[in-house]
């Protein structure tokens, strides 16, 4: 009884933090920088969400429990089969710098950056984007400006620095 109510608790818990990393990363103009979080939060949402659906309806006693620790899980399962599982898979890829292009004069954790996403067979997406560094596990994103070429707080430094190790003859 007690080792089911822990376990509940932490299966939710996980749960419930993979479908918030996900919906931001989806969503919002945050992103995962690491791949080891992005891979286990958009390979999470495949696997824990008939996991957490059926450990919720053993497990929970109560009618009105099994009722409530199932509805997330059906709705994110329902959110799966209309995005498409392999959608998901392919989107698991985290966004690597390639080349910082201008960092900000006061700010050493936002620049401008040159950044690719390895997406399997299909090649790379590519984008340069201003990018604003929370830790180096999680960045904001934003679409760089016209202007840039032209504003004083940016200083252009033009650094390789091929975070995905790709060889250009």
């Amino acid at each position: 009884m007690v080792i089911k109510n822990i376990v509940s608790k932490l299966l939710n818990g996980i749960f419930i933090l993979t479908i918030l990393l996900f919906l931001l990363d989806e969503l919002t103009s945050f992103e995962i920088k690491s791949q080891v979080i992005k891979s286990f939060t958009y390979l999470g949402i495949l696997v824990l969400t008939p996991i957490t659906l059926l450990w919720n309806l053993w497990a929970l006693k109560s009618r009105k429990w099994k009722i409530i620790g199932s509805v997330i899980p059906t709705l994110i399962l329902l959110g799966v089969f209309i995005l498409g599982p392999l959608e998901i898979i392919l989107s698991t890829s985290a966004w690597k710098t390639q080349k910082i292009i201008y960092q900000n004069k006061h700010l050493n954790f936002k620049k401008v950056e040159f950044q690719m996403q390895d997406v399997g067979t299909l090649g790379y997406n590519k984008r340069t984007v201003e990018v604003i560094y929370l830790t180096d596990l999680f960045m904001i994103v934003s679409p760089v400006g016209k202007d840039i070429h032209d504003s004083i707080e940016w200083v252009k430094i033009d650094k390789d620095v091929n975070e995905l190790g790709l060889k250009f003859p």
